[in-house]
Formats: C-alpha cells, sequence, structure tokens
C-alpha cells in the first residue's frame, strides 16, 4: 500500500466517518506538498533579499529576470503536471505497467520544454530594449538569464519525476528534495553574489548560477535515490527505459496544455495588472504588492489542499471507487470554505499589523490596510475555485476549466477591475481596490461555473487511457 493513499473506506461506513477518513488523507498527501511549496516560494525571498543587499540594481535585474523565466517555468509546469492524475489512476487501477512509459514521455516532454524554455532565456534583448532598461541594468538581467538557463533542465526534470513520486503517493519525496534545493541555495547566493571563497562577487547573475547548480544537484540527488530507493525497486528509471511514443506524448499534452495555460493566463494577469496600476504612482503600487503578497502566501495552503485532491480523485476513480472520489469531491469544498472564512477574518482583524510587518511608511500602510480589506473577500473565492479546478483535473477534465477561467479573468475580472479602478461608469473610481473588485468578481463567476461543472459533470464519468 502506498505510504499516503489509504484503504478505500467502506461505503456501509457512515458518512462522516468515511469523510474524515478522506480528509486524512488529504492532509497526509497535502502536508508536504505544503512544505514543498514554501521551500520554493522561500528560494524566491532568498534571492530577492540577497540581491537587493547586493545593490538596487542587482535587486532590479533579478526582479526582471523572473518575472521573464516564471510565466514560462509555470506554463510547463501546469503541462507536466497532468503527470500527477495520469499515474495516480494508473496506481488506482492497479495498471502498474503503464507508470513508467508514461513517466518517459513525461521526461521526454521535459527535455522539449528546457529547449525552449533556454532558447527563450537567453535571447531576450528584444524584451529588454522594449522596456527601456538602462544598459547596466540590462546586462545584469541577461547575464542572470544566461546562468540561470543552465538549471532548467534539471528544474523541468524533477517536476515531471513529481509526477511519479507524487503520483504514486509519496509527497514527501519532492518535499525533501525541495528543501534540500533551498539548503544549498542559500549559501551559494552567498558565495556568487558577494564573492566568496576567492571567486569574484558577481551579483544578481552570481544568483542565477546559485539558482542552477542547487537544482542541479537537488535533480542529480533525487535521481540518485529513485535509482536505490527500496520504494522505487519496481520502478527503475533506468532498467524500465520506454522509447517516445506518440499516443502517449498526445495524451499528456491533451491533459496538460490546458493546465499549463490555465495557469499561465492567471499569473500573466496579475503581471497586467501591476502594469494598470503604475500609473496611479508607487505608493498604491507599493500597497497593492504587499497585498498580493500576503494573498500569495496564504494561497499556498489551499493551493496544496488542491494538489493532494487532485491526486486522491485521480486514485479513487482508477480504483474503481466513484462514490467515494465524489465524497471528497464535495466535501472538500466544506474544508475550502472553512479555510477561506479564517483566513478573511485573519486579513481584517490583523491588516494593520500585517501591514506594519513590511513596510514603516504610513502612506503605504494605508493603502495595504485597504487593499486587504478587499484581499479578505477575493479568498473566499480564490479558494473555492482552486478547490473546484484541482478535483476537475483530477477527473482528468481539464479543456473546459480553461475556458471557464479565460472567461472569469479576462472577460469578467480584468475588465470589471478597470472600469472600478480608472472610471465612475459603474462607481466612484475605486483606484487601486477596483482590481482586487474585479479579481473577486472573476474569481466568484470561476467558482460558480466550475462548481456547476463539478457537480454536473465530471462525477459522473472518468477517463483512463
Amino acid at each position: 500500500m502506498d505510504e499516503t493513499h489509504q484503504p478505500l473506506p467502506e461505503v456501509r461506513q457512515p458518512l462522516v466517518t468515511r469523510t474524515l477518513i478522506e480528509w486524512r488523507t488529504l492532509a497526509m498527501l497535502g502536508g508536504p506538498i505544503l512544505i514543498a511549496q514554501i521551500a520554493q516560494m522561500a528560494n524566491g525571498v532568498i534571492d530577492t533579499v540577497m540581491a537587493g543587499h547586493a545593490s538596487a540594481r542587482d535587486l532590479a535585474a533579478v526582479g526582471i529576470g523572473s518575472s521573464l523565466w516564471m510565466p514560462l517555468f509555470l506554463f510547463f509546469m501546469g503541462l507536466l503536471g497532468a503527470l500527477q492524475p495520469i499515474i495516480s489512476g494508473y496506481n488506482g487501477a492497479r495498471t502498474l505497467e503503464k507508470i513508467m512509459p508514461a513517466t518517459w514521455q513525461g521526461l521526454y516532454l521535459a527535455a522539449a520544454g528546457s529547449v525552449i524554455m533556454i532558447l527563450l532565456l537567453t535571447n531576450v534583448h528584444p524584451v529588454l530594449a522594449l522596456l527601456n532598461l538602462e544598459r547596466d541594468t540590462a546586462g545584469i538581467t541577461q547575464g542572470y538569464l544566461d546562468a540561470f538557463a543552465w538549471g532548467v533542465p534539471a528544474m523541468l526534470m524533477m517536476t515531471a519525476l513529481r509526477g511519479l513520486t507524487d503520483g504514486l503517493g509519496h509527497t514527501r519525496v519532492i518535499m525533501a528534495f525541495s528543501v534540500l534545493s533551498t539548503l544549498i541555495n542559500l549559501p551559494l547566493n552567498y558565495i556568487f553574489i558577494y564573492g566568496k571563497l576567492g571567486l569574484p562577487a558577481m551579483g544578481g547573475v552570481g544568483c542565477g548560477w546559485a539558482t542552477s547548480l542547487s537544482n542541479g544537484i537537488a535533480a542529480v540527488a533525487l535521481l540518485v535515490y529513485l535509482n536505490r530507493s527500496h520504494a522505487y525497486r519496481r520502478f527503475h528509471l533506468l532498467a524500465d527505459w520506454a522509447k517516445p511514443e506518440l499516443a502517449g506524448l498526445v495524451y499528456i499534452l491533451k491533459l496538460g496544455v490546458p493546465i499549463g495555460f490555465t495557469i499561465f493566463v492567471e499569473a500573466s494577469m496579475f503581471s497586467v495588472i501591476a502594469l494598470f496600476l503604475a500609473p496611479l504612482g508607487p505608493v498604491v503600487v507599493a500597497g497593492h504588492q504587499i497585498a498580493l503578497n500576503v494573498v500569495s502566501l496564504l494561497f499556498m495552503l489551499p493551493l496544496s489542499i488542491g494538489m493532494a485532491l487532485t491526486l486522491r480523485v485521480s486514485f479513487l476513480m482508477g480504483a474503481g471507487a466513484p462514490d467515494t472520489a465524489r465524497l471528497i469531491s464535495r466535501s472538500s469544498l466544506i474544508l475550502a470554505a472553512t479555510t477561506a472564512l479564517v483566513f478573511a477574518v485573519l486579513l481584517w482583524v490583523f491588516s494593520e499589523g500585517i501591514a506594519a510587518l513590511y513596510t514603516g511608511e504610513i502612506e503605504v500602510q494605508q493603502v495595504t490596510i485597504r487593499l486587504l480589506f478587499f484581499a479578505a473577500l477575493f479568498q473566499i473565492a480564490d479558494v473555492i475555485q482552486v478547490t473546484c479546478i484541482s478535483a476537475l483535473r483530477g477527473y482528468k477534465d481539464t479543456r473546459i476549466p480553461m475556458f471557464i477561467m479565460l472567461f472569469s479573468f479576462w472577460g469578467v475580472g480584468l475588465p470589471l477591475g478597470y472600469l472600478l479602478t480608472f472610471t465612475d461608469v459603474l462607481w466612484p473610481a475605486l483606484g487601486a481596490a477596483g482590481f482586487w473588485v474585479g479579481l473577486t468578481g472573476g474569481l466568484t463567476s470561476a467558482s460558480i461555473l466550475l462548481g456547476w461543472r463539478l457537480f454536473r459533470y465530471a462525477p459522473h464519468r472518468a477517463e483512463h487511457r
């Protein structure tokens, strides 16, 4: 039995008992995922803080560079994320002979994605020219991306192999190697950025080398573990090598491209909002960024629960237990609503303290406090929509949810936010708060439509290749 996938609760057990068993399984799957997500976020914080202590120019370059590689990575992360429900479904159905061929198809896609990312990141000169960056900052940005690109294959390979480990219910594996990467990144940043152990100070460029090396070391360590661990004796990467298979590649792409595009659309919308707010001045932009950072941090918990839900639903459908899959899909909305309400109360009660933690400037604090009120409302819709879309991914339903998210973000959220921020058409102009109201409206639309999709469609069918 997998270490985190529990035996299927018997249907004759009381509904509450079955629900509690499933919630316990979600916690066991989601806890390590949460730690892994926090570790990955910590890398970004470490890079920002240490580059900032080198110089403002280095900080700006690393920030710009990160904003260029992150959307690309998020797309491929979503694409390769299709491996998790695919392999979890095979695991539930006990068709174990299909797991390694699927893993290898994911690795081939990771290799192709690496080539695309490297070519794009090492040739961003036209983009930097459009941004009208000063010469030194542009040079540091390109140097940072050139160094970062060396670690892209390791980063995407780990993402693909996460489909194997998480799909088998072993979510603690990626947790361990994500923490390892973060622990390696910290001293390497210190050495390369500031020039220690006889090396020249590289500033922001050193940040790119540190990230590449930490990703590379973690990836090699993961490969060694997978080839030597007793738990993976049945899934030997080299002994169970599989050649590229068109049907297998297409199957992953069919499920993964909509996931990657959905994540890309969401991430790009926040970037667009930041650009729209720029004319309102640095105080407004700073307050918006603080509120967004707080929301992003809180989002790690429902996101981790959602990723665990995807694994569990796909496992149950593979195991031929659609009733239990339906139970955990719907009961998870109770967890989501409870989590959202707790977060909303925390944001309302502690908004002043949170703002003070980030900045000592009174004007920025005031903007932040106002936005955190709207962020509390935003939480409720956001947590519910991520739970619904995660359950749908467990049912391998990704195409229609992609269109729902595209409509909700770009058809509802962004236009509504623009009107409320800059015009008096619907309400006296709200400034930055208008975009938060618009985001809440878009996410509410997504929650309703995805919830309808989940309750009326996905629970009644499953597709297993």
